[in-house]
């Protein structure tokens, strides 16, 4: 007992659902990335709200340390954690979305191959 051949559709379907998961671990990746940086943002944040402002503080620009401003630091790791969790937001919200069309996609493709044409 032969199979029968893909119909185009079906293989098309399959080629969608292939871009979809590999989009899905993009996304995963790129947001795992995030949230270990702003976990970072996040502890430099909480030390340096242990300092004082006479505290000497550098920071790291490339291979050398220059001499900043403990109020400097805030206010850029500040931005930075907001821009962070902007981003993360906006990466949970597509991979939501991709989960979505992924699990619809799975149910099409697998409907199709039970119900041969």
């Amino acid at each position: 007992m032969g199979e029968a051949p893909l119909t185009p559709q079906l293989q098309e379907q399959l080629v969608r659902l292939q871009q979809l998961q590999q989009t899905y671990q993009v996304v995963m990746s790129q947001r795992q990335q995030l949230e270990h940086e702003l976990l970072e943002v996040d502890r430099a944040l909480s030390e340096l709200e242990k300092m004082g402002d006479e505290d000497v503080i550098y920071k790291s620009i490339g291979a050398i340390l220059v001499k900043s401003s403990r109020r400097k630091l805030i206010e850029e790791l500040t931005e930075r954690k907001e821009l962070l969790d902007m981003r993360i937001k906006v990466l949970s919200r597509q991979q939501t979305r991709t989960e979505e069309s992924l699990k619809e996609l799975q149910q099409k493709v697998q409907q199709r191959l039970r119900t041969p044409s």
